[in-house]
């Protein structure tokens, strides 16, 4: 019998590409490591010759520096092999795009910034098929998202709120913008498919961050159960209270050893309209970064840890995903009770 499974995703892969702005005349790198998905690995291959690229498949050692388990935490290090061999970087940075299918990514790892500053492209590939297809991205959506990239860029407050209690005040002075639209197209553009999301790194932020029943923590990939409040000052988490999660949260503070594990990091809202916000709950956890909670339309996402603006290395990374927030950017309102402005 004809194993046709591939079939879909080599058309998937196909389509990323072409919004990557591959060309015939361009080099791609297929970033592997032995525990990435062969199925990955193969439709990448295959959508770059399909394209008319040149194209090599690299596979290296798995294994990070990170202390936790490799099941697509989000906390982004990169493999060491990679971070300790020039060669394999250099190779990186030769390339036009590099679709890296590793376990983790290199999101908060340096050495993809220096791979960044060579012009190469990086796309990062790491939940399950049917997500990848459902949310495959259009080329629209990255006029949608730099929309409140500009919007950022021009305020100077944050302000986010939800009925549940939060109210958080942050700083954007210096919070350095960005996005993700799921797929790069501009020389020493870095994206994860799928993805679409507004984002800042603020420095400063306070008030209180009240999680509701089925708000969601990655990477532990749990729906919260009891409300957890998070009262927070400067940019830091100072008490953390509630039940089972909130217990949860604290433990994972104080095991990571980290002098960052409670310095909020990256903030911003969701706007990946194909989104399920029920995945989480329907896979197993090695099957999912968990992107359809990270950019959820109209949801808040913020997370703990690593900030490159600031320059704080840290595994101690989470990204809480909330629905029912307001956010509002100098008073003009961008999520409504977790809807998208226009959408409620």
């Amino acid at each position: 019998m004809f194993d046709l499974s591939s079939v879909d995703l080599l058309d998937a892969f196909t389509r990323e590409l072409q919004l990557c702005k591959l060309t015939s005349t361009e080099h791609v790198v297929v970033l592997s490591e032995p525990g990435s998905r062969g199925d990955y690995v193969a439709a990448a291959f295959g959508a770059a010759k399909a394209c008319g690229a040149h194209v090599i498949a690299a596979t290296v050692p798995g294994g990070t520096p990170a202390p936790m388990p490799s099941t697509h935490t989000g906390a982004g290090p990169g493999l060491t092999s990679v971070l300790n061999d020039t060669t394999a970087q250099e190779l990186l940075k030769s390339a036009d795009l590099v679709v890296d299918l590793t376990r983790e990514g290199f999101i908060h790892a340096p050495v993809q910034q220096e791979i960044l500053k060579a012009g190469t492209r990086i796309i990062f590939v790491c939940d399950a098929p049917d997500v990848l297809i459902r949310n495959l991205p259009k080329e629209e959506d990255k006029a949608q998202v730099l929309q409140g990239v500009d919007l950022l860029k021009r305020s100077s407050v944050m302000r986010v709120t939800s009925k549940a209690g939060t109210d958080l005040t942050v700083r954007l002075s210096g919070s350095h913008p960005e996005f993700q639209c799921g797929f790069a197209d501009d020389p020493g553009r870095w994206d994860h498919w799928p993805s679409t999301m507004v984002l800042c790194w603020p420095e400063i932020s306070d008030g209180r961050i009240v999680l509701a029943e089925g708000d969601i923590l990655l990477p532990f990939k749990e729906y919260v159960r009891t409300p957890v409040t998070l009262e927070i000052s400067g940019g830091h988490i100072e008490k953390v209270t509630g039940g089972a999660e909130a217990e949860l949260l604290n433990t994972f503070f104080d095991d990571a050893r980290d002098e960052w594990a409670r310095s909020l990091s990256h903030m911003g809202w969701g706007l990946m309209r194909t989104a399920d916000w029920f995945a989480t709950a329907m896979y197993g956890k090695d099957e999912l970064m968990g992107m359809d909670a990270r950019a959820f339309a109209g949801n808040f996402l913020w997370s703990t840890g690593p900030h490159p603006v600031l320059g704080r290395e840290s595994y101690a990374h989470l990204d809480i995903a909330m629905r029912g927030c307001s956010v509002s950017v100098d008073g003009t309102d961008t999520v409504v009770n977790g809807k998208l402005a226009g959408d409620e």
